[in-house]
Formats: C-alpha cells, sequence, structure tokens
C-alpha cells in the first residue's frame, strides 16, 4: 500500500510539474505573441498614419497646383525621399532606369557613345573626356567640344539632364548631335553600343617595377588586372606600384579576386552587421606571389579602393603615398525590388582583420606627399607628379 500510495504522489507530482512547466510555456509564449503582436500593430498604425498624411499631401496638390502633376515623378520622388529619410549618404532609392544603369556600371559595361561631360555656364554640354574604347573615339567628336543640339532639340531649352537622357539610349541606334567647335557648327551621327569601360592601365616604369592603375572595382576590373600583371611580368616586372587615386570603390567581389594572389593565405577583412554578426567579406587562399609594393592614394580613394590600400600595408608591408583617404569603411547592399527599381542601403562597417574601422577617418600614407598643380595621374610620369616619383623611389630601394 505504501509503495502504490508512493507512486501516486510521485506521479501527482509529475502532473503538476509537467501543468505548471505547460503553463508557464503558455504564459511565456502568449507574452512574447502579445509583444510581436503589439509592435506589429504600433508598426501597422504608424505607417496608417503616414498613408493618411500622404493623402492629406496629395489632395492638397490635385486642389491646389497649379498644373497637372506628373505621378511617376511623385511616386518616385516618395520613394528617394523615404530613403533620404535615413540620412545616410550611401543610401539611395533607385528608379528602373537608374538601377539599369547602376547595373552596367558594377558590371564595367556602358551603353551609350562614351563620352564624360559637363555643364557649360550657358546651359550646353562640354566633352570632357572621350572613352578610348566607346563609340565617340571613332567619330568626329573631340574633348572640349560643345553639344548644342541632340535630335535637333537644343540643349539649353531641353535642359541639362534631359539632354543627356536623350544622348543615351539602346544598343545599336543612333543619336544626331549639333557640335560647336572653334565657332563652327559640325553635324554628328554617332551611333550607340555596349562597351566594356577602361579600369586598368599599366606600363613599366623601368626594367623592373610595373605600374598599374585602378579607376574602379568592377566586373570587368577582375581580367583587365589579371592580363596587366601578367603582361608586367612577362616584362619583367619584379617590383610594383599599385595606383588607386581617384578610385571611389565598387564591389567586394571583384577586390576579393584583385586582391586574393598578393595576400598571404588567411581571413583579411570582416563585416559587422546590425546586432553584433560578423562575417569575413575577403580571404585569400594559399596561392600568393610576394612581391614588393606601394599604393598611391590621396583624399578621393575610397571604400573597396581603401580596403584594397589597407589590406596590402596590413598583410605585405606595402607602404602608402600621397594624402589621406576619403574614409569610407561601410558597406552597401543593393536590392532590387518588384517594380523594377532598387534600394541601395548601408547593412554594415567592415575593417581588416589587424586595423580599426576606418569609416570618416581615412587612411594616412606612411610618406604624406602633396600633389603637384601640374600631376596628371593618367600619365604615369615620375618626372610630372611627385607622389608617383616618391612611390618609385620607394620602390626602387625594395628588396
Amino acid at each position: 500500500m505504501k509503495e502504490k500510495n508512493k507512486q501516486k504522489s510521485r506521479t501527482g507530482v509529475i502532473i503538476s510539474v509537467a501543468a505548471v512547466t505547460a503553463a508557464v510555456t503558455f504564459i511565456l509564449t502568449s507574452y512574447f505573441n502579445l509583444r510581436i503582436f503589439n509592435g506589429k500593430l504600433a508598426n501597422v498604425n504608424s505607417l496608417s498614419k503616414t498613408y493618411s498624411e500622404l493623402k492629406e499631401v496629395s489632395d492638397c496638390i490635385d486642389e491646389n497646383y497649379y498644373t497637372n502633376a506628373d505621378e511617376e515623378n511623385v511616386k518616385n520622388g516618395i520613394l528617394k525621399g523615404y530613403v533620404s529619410g535615413l540620412n545616410d549618404k550611401y543610401s539611395k532609392y533607385m528608379t528602373p532606369d537608374e538601377y539599369s544603369q547602376f547595373t552596367d556600371t558594377e558590371s564595367g559595361n556602358s551603353t551609350g557613345i562614351g563620352i564624360t561631360v559637363s555643364k557649360t555656364e550657358d546651359g550646353y554640354i562640354k566633352v570632357e573626356e572621350i572613352a578610348e574604347e566607346g563609340p565617340a573615339a571613332k567619330e568626329n567628336i573631340k574633348v572640349g567640344d560643345i553639344i548644342v543640339s541632340v535630335e535637333g532639340d537644343d540643349v539649353s531649352e531641353l535642359g541639362y539632364e534631359e539632354a543627356i537622357n536623350k544622348i543615351k539610349g539602346e544598343d545599336g541606334t543612333k543619336v544626331n548631335l549639333s557640335i560647336l567647335r572653334n565657332n563652327n557648327q559640325i553635324e554628328v551621327t554617332a551611333l550607340r553600343k555596349t562597351y566594356e569601360v577602361k579600369s586598368v592601365y599599366y606600363q613599366m616604369l623601368n626594367d623592373n617595377v610595373g605600374y598599374i592603375r585602378i579607376t574602379g572595382f568592377r566586373t570587368a576590373t577582375i581580367n583587365q588586372f589579371s592580363d596587366a600583371f601578367a603582361e608586367l611580368e612577362k616584362d619583367g616586372a619584379k617590383k610594383y606600384i599599385f595606383d588607386v587615386r581617384n578610385n571611389g570603390g565598387g564591389l567586394l567581389s571583384a577586390l576579393q579576386e584583385i586582391i586574393d594572389p598578393l595576400l598571404p593565405e588567411g581571413d583579411i577583412a570582416t563585416a559587422n552587421y546590425k546586432g553584433g554578426k560578423v562575417e569575413t567579406v575577403i580571404k585569400s587562399d594559399s596561392q600568393y606571389i610576394d612581391v614588393p609594393a606601394v599604393v598611391l592614394v590621396n583624399e578621393n580613394t575610397a571604400s573597396a579602393a581603401e580596403l584594397f590600400s589597407c589590406s596590402l600595408r596590413d598583410f605585405t608591408g606595402a607602404k602608402l603615398v600621397g594624402t589621406q583617404t576619403y574614409g569610407k569603411g561601410v558597406m552597401q547592399n543593393t536590392y532590387k525590388l518588384s517594380n523594377g527599381g532598387a534600394v541601395t542601403l548601408t547593412v554594415a562597417t567592415y575593417q581588416t582583420t589587424k586595423s580599426e574601422c576606418y569609416n570618416g577617418v581615412g587612411l594616412v600614407p606612411d610618406n604624406v606627399v602633396e600633389s603637384n598643380e601640374n600631376d596628371d595621374i593618367k600619365s604615369a610620369d615620375p618626372e610630372k607628379d611627385a607622389q608617383l616619383s616618391e612611390a618609385l623611389s620607394i620602390i626602387e630601394n625594395e628588396n
């Protein structure tokens, strides 16, 4: 009897504990579900208030604005304004057309006639640079030309941005331009095409020093850099000067491919996300080309170009020469939207595994050298470029 009572007692205790556990679980689950529900309800209420305010503004515009509003422009303005409210200069909303141009740029391709332009004081378009791989290089278009009309429409009347958009177009189509050169008006028909933008330039500076300038880290840059390095190696290069002055950065995926062979094996850089998540974003395998190097930097060296410079200094001892860099140590991801547009958002800070994050600070060169007024970093001429001259002097003394 006593044994049975003991068993009943134990069974009762077990049932009681199970019941209490179930009750606690139910209470905790209900509590957290309620918190989640309340959080979602707060979000719904907040969005409802926002939509209500937007409708009020929309009704006011419909009733009082002096002409009919362009609904597409208004919608794009709302979306751009929403993201700009983050007060983050790197986050942005892109329209479908802007996103298409963005993806072309990231890949290293461009569609158009291959010119870089600026706006003149009287509202016309001045040709500042002609891409050697673009169609304009084969047409009767020269640096310094003033584009005064596009397809018969006066540029100053069209507006600068509208005229630029009209010059751009689909691959294989033509655009008619009126160009002013030395007070003479010239009619030019240019064929638009998609072409690979050159982002790597190289040459030998002496018998054993190779020079490679990288203007951006794009998908196409990977093969361009590999080809440049191979050609210089074939020409006898044993030491290198990498020039990333005025390089605003680009894709970390491109940087990974380019810098991997230049670094010893291991984790090179990590990203720090919201909530404390840390992830390796740049790593190097065991294939390592150990070459002495100097990196040229300036105040416009930013983002992936800074990570390139910092990684070479941290892991190979490469010296940095020039002026303090821009200081962009944050990473963006771009998310395509259902309307064909996209949102670019800052998602993390990043740094090498040996240095602090340089965001907002920049990298201080080992040898600070100010740029001469007459410097042209495209020429790779040490006699005209004080920073390049200093870099060459340093690398020549490296073993």
